[in-house]
Parts: C-alpha cells; sequence; structure tokens
C-alpha cells in the first residue's frame, strides 16, 4: 500500500475554493482499509466545520482539500504519517493507521466573506 497521499475528485465542485485559512463545512465519513467506519458527519447528522491548512486538523486534510471547490466530493487515502503517525485514536483507529475519507464541501468562508 502506498504511503503517499492519494487524492481522488468523484466530483469537480463549481463554488468558491479551499484555501489555507478558510472556515470550510464538510460532510464525511472516515473508514479504516478494511472498511470500517470510525468517523461520520452523517451519523452525527450535522456536518463538520474547521479551519484548513492551519494545523488544527490531520496532515491528510490539510493537504487533501486545497484546491477542493464547493459543491465537489473527494476520496483521500491518508498514509498513517498524515493522519494520527503512531498513536490510538478512539477505539478503532491503532498506531500506524491509513485512513480513507469520503468528503463532500458545502461551503467555504474566508476573511473577504
Amino acid at each position: 500500500m502506498s504511503d503517499q497521499l492519494q487524492i481522488t475528485d468523484l466530483t469537480l465542485g463549481e463554488g468558491k475554493e479551499c484555501v489555507k485559512g478558510a472556515l470550510i463545512t464538510t460532510h464525511y465519513t472516515g473508514t479504516l482499509e478494511d472498511g470500517t467506519v470510525f468517523d461520520s458527519s452523517h451519523q452525527r447528522g450535522r456536518p463538520f466545520q474547521c479551519v484548513i491548512g492551519t494545523g488544527r486538523v490531520i496532515k491528510g486534510w490539510d493537504q487533501g482539500l486545497m484546491g477542493m471547490r464547493v459543491g465537489g466530493r473527494r476520496q483521500l487515502f491518508v498514509p498513517a504519517e498524515l493522519a494520527y503517525g503512531e498513536r490510538s485514536v478512539g477505539e478503532h483507529i491503532k498506531p500506524g493507521s491509513n485512513l480513507r475519507f469520503g468528503i463532500e464541501l458545502l461551503e467555504v468562508l474566508t476573511r473577504d466573506d
């Protein structure tokens, strides 16, 4: 398995572009390589917001969402080094876990808005 971040655009968005420092709103599902869901904004019933590109989320998100546009859907394969590395997180993520995310970008807010 690759140790590189892999980005696959499923749908190209037409809206505002994701840039460093933007407040983004997404719906996502995170899975382990075996398909086990470890986290999902859909299951919680509300989208996830974060500031992107500033180290507030895993590096795989900070790098993997740049340039994505609102309305887009993207799949990320995030190697452990760009996820949680050698840390355990929750009951599912073991040290050295590679992660997959299906992400839908709902909104991008920048300082100009």
